[in-house]
């Protein structure tokens, strides 16, 4: 039986870390800038955690 295959969009979108949570970049900093405010742009610089309720279908998605 062949190994499974993890989706290639999901392994550049998140990162697991040392812990086994996983990490991702935050939404809504590609573009139309102009009207965001700068202390809201500056919070979606930083990454954060995938949220517990869709911790085990990214894990499947990325092979982790």
């Amino acid at each position: 039986m062949p190994k499974m295959k993890s989706s290639r969009a999901a392994c550049k979108r998140f990162k697991k870390t040392g812990s086994g949570k996983v990490s991702r970049h935050k939404a809504y900093k590609s573009h139309i800038l102009t009207k965001k405010h700068p202390k809201r742009k500056r919070h979606l610089r930083k990454g954060t955690l995938v949220a517990p309720a869709d911790l085990k279908r990214i894990k499947v998605l990325i092979g982790a």
